[in-house]
């Protein structure tokens, strides 16, 4: 190999060199390869040279040389147009490009065997272009339109700035690798990114016209660069192969300024674009009194049109988590300057080896030995100030040492201080424990939530009796806000515990009499109640379901009502419906509900999935199945995972929040759905 090289730039030297003008152009029947089609072999003296047809540019002709260089040059020649280049690409570079050469993605696959994630996610990506610009597989003839909507979607995906392809050095790099490319302005990238967001919207709303069951909305409120923001709005549901999914359906600006109206109008109008509004189980929206008034006013408009389950007591659900990181921010701030001392002492002990040397040396004499080291918290992240104080009460009686040694150290703490950040760092690590658990599964379904929750609850009881007023106080604070959450949304997390085999109305029986004493019976009721209700409501509008089924229950006292709206009100056979499910009560007739709830418990084990369990029985519980459909999609806790402990909420890319406000819902709802394209 290293000879062939030698020759191959000797020959190169004595190119550039030669004299032309004896030159001869040799024909020979020798010459087999269909580069000689577009390149002329000139031989003078014991020296070759081909030239170039079209741009009569001189390499070396010789024999020795072989002619891969001669098919590189014809795939980059300006001069030549694209019309046969995929010929003179040899069989093993073919090969070792597979799928990807057809999609325009030269990728070294050999550089890439221990990605194999990332491999599988580009084959999507580009089969995904295959059958949405309809290219011929048969051919690698270069597509301008193809690698310009290529380009466009690697910008949407990846959150790339538009203003890239005017980037000098991204504008040389593409030249040079496929010089047929024609660059392309930032207005016509922004105009394709639109044509894709346009195509893939058409795809989403016929996903959603054929969705089996209902559809839980989510809002965030995104902050972009100075004072605007976004209002993201998410639809959540189960598909019809029991696969929890998320899709972003608007992105739409809004000012600070708008009035509750305006908001709850914008809401309202998306809903009706994508005709949702009769789909609609339930809203998710943070808490605050802003957000109590926009679901008032939304749930008002849709219960109008009789859209909402139970008179809509399970449409207005405030996100889990929100309420959790509020309690914190408040705890935090009730013991700030206690927090500060911490950081300065910490800081203090780590100016100075001499210093941190001393400390280590009291805290082998004190017999710490604690893996852990004094670090400095991240005051963005909640968890990190967490982390810090946890470590600091380990060393707390090293600090204390370090205080009587030291006359340097002037932001001791006192014991009461001590007392008190003890207190709130237990609080802490219940919040960090129960937000771990919101957050372990990228796609959390309802029933997860209420065993945490009245855990929750229950400390909370509990940090009241303290003996410190102070900190008993704060409890009662915490105590407050987490009940308002309560109140509202008490009922949505029992009825999908409820709908868990591993525990149906046992998880409900176990924590109320904790929770309630004495009132715990008729608390119960309720619950079983709303069950009970919403079942039925479910049973009549089910195709599924036979007459006799559902119907069996009676809420509360009251009689059952048979929801005309239901039926068409035409229907001469709708007092054989109530004859039926009459009759059908002296026959022990049992419903899905009746069966659910009297089978034994399904055992506990790490390994059960909830929604795989529901599309097994479906067949069992028609019905029920259906209820749970809706109930389990709910995002109680609709924070990600990645932000479960920041302080603020999500800000959108700064390149991204300089454009036009159509284009940044059109960039934001395509990423989304172009990431969950591939994640499927």
């Amino acid at each position: 190999m290293e000879m062939f090289e030698l020759n191959l730039i000797g020959t190169l030297f004595q190119v550039h060199a030669m004299d032309m003008s004896d030159a001869v152009i040799v024909k020979s029947s020798r010459l087999k390869s269909v580069v000689w089609n577009d390149f002329d072999r000139i031989k003078k003296g014991d020296t070759c040279v081909a030239v170039c047809r079209h741009c009569k540019k001189k390499l070396s002709g010789s024999s020795t040389s072989g002619t891969s260089h001669l098919r590189n040059h014809l795939i980059r020649c300006q001069r030549r147009s694209s019309h046969g280049i995929a010929q003179y690409i040899s069989t093993r570079e073919k090969r070792k490009e597979g799928t990807l050469a057809i999609a325009n993605f030269n990728i070294d696959q050999d550089a890439n065997k221990d990605d194999n994630t990332l491999s599988l996610v580009n084959i999507k990506f580009e089969q995904t272009q295959l059958k949405d610009d309809s290219v011929n597989p048969g051919t690698n003839n270069f597509d301008q339109r193809r690698s310009r909507f290529d380009l466009a979607r690697m910008i949407i995906l990846h959150g790339y700035p538009l203003a890239m392809v005017e980037h000098v050095g991204f504008r040389a790099f593409v030249k040079n690798l496929q010089p047929l490319f024609e660059l392309v302005s930032l207005n016509r990238v922004e105009a394709d990114c639109i044509e894709i967001y346009e195509r893939e919207k058409k795809k989403v709303n016929e996903m959603l016209d054929k969705l089996p069951g209902k559809i839980s909305l989510s809002a965030d409120v995104w902050n972009a660069v100075g004072d605007a923001e976004y209002l993201c709005l998410t639809s959540n549901y189960i598909d019809e192969s029991w696969q929890l999914r998320r899709r972003i359906l608007n992105f739409i600006r809004i000012d600070p300024s708008h009035t509750e109206d305006m908001v709850s109008e914008a809401i309202m109008s998306c809903l009706m674009y994508w005709d949702i509004d009769r789909k609609l189980f339930s809203m998710i929206l943070d808490s605050c009194s802003t957000c109590d008034n926009i679901a008032v006013r939304i749930g008002d408009r849709l219960l109008q049109n009789r859209f909402l389950y139970c008179n809509g007591q399970l449409f207005d659900i405030r996100c889990a988590a929100n309420v959790i990181n509020a309690m914190v921010q408040h705890a935090l701030g009730a013991v700030s300057e206690i927090v500060i001392k911490i950081r300065e002492t910490i800081g203090y002990i780590k100016s100075s080896q001499i210093i941190l040397a001393k400390f280590n040396e009291m805290a082998k004499e004190v017999g710490i030995l604690s893996q852990k080291g004094l670090c400095l918290d991240n005051a963005s992240q909640w968890n990190s100030t967490y982390s810090m104080l946890e470590v600091a009460l380990e060393f707390k009686d090293v600090l204390i040492l370090l205080q009587e040694n030291d006359t340097a150290y002037k932001v001791c703490l006192s014991d009461v201080e001590w007392e008190r950040i003890t207190a709130v760092t237990s609080y802490l690590k219940l919040f960090v424990e129960v937000i771990n658990v919101f957050t372990k599964n990228k796609y959390p379904t309802a029933n997860i939530y209420f065993p945490e929750l009245c855990d929750v609850k229950l400390h909370l009881i509990e940090w009241c009796k303290n003996s410190d007023d102070y900190i008993s106080s704060l409890a009662s604070r915490l105590r407050s806000k987490f009940d308002e959450y309560w109140e509202k949304c008490s009922l949505g997390l029992a009825v999908a515990a409820m709908l868990d085999p591993r525990f149906k109305m046992k998880l409900v029986d176990y924590y109320y009499p904790q929770i309630y004493g004495s009132m715990s019976g008729s608390r119960i009721e309720e619950v079983f109640d709303g069950v009970k209700a919403l079942y039925n409501e479910h049973s009549i509008g089910s195709p599924l379901a036979s007459h006799d089924q559902g119907l069996a229950w009676q809420v509360g006292n009251g009689p059952l009502l048979l929801q005309g709206s239901a039926k068409d009100s035409r229907d001469r056979l709708m007092g054989f419906d109530k004859f039926l499910h009459e009759t059908s009560q002296g026959e022990g007739t049992k419903s899905d509900l009746d069966k659910y709830l009297e089978e034994p418990l399904f055992p506990r084990n790490v390994d059960f999935n909830i929604l795989n369990w529901w599309r097994v029985h479906t067949p069992r519980y028609p019905v029920l199945s259906m209820m749970a459909r809706n109930v389990l999609g709910i995002p109680m806790a609709k924070v990600a995972p990645e932000l479960a402990f920041n302080h603020s909420g999500r800000v959108l890319d700064r390149d991204w929040s300089s454009l036009n406000p159509a284009t940044v819902q059109a960039l934001v709802c395509s990423q989304d759905w172009i990431r969950s394209e591939l994640e499927n």
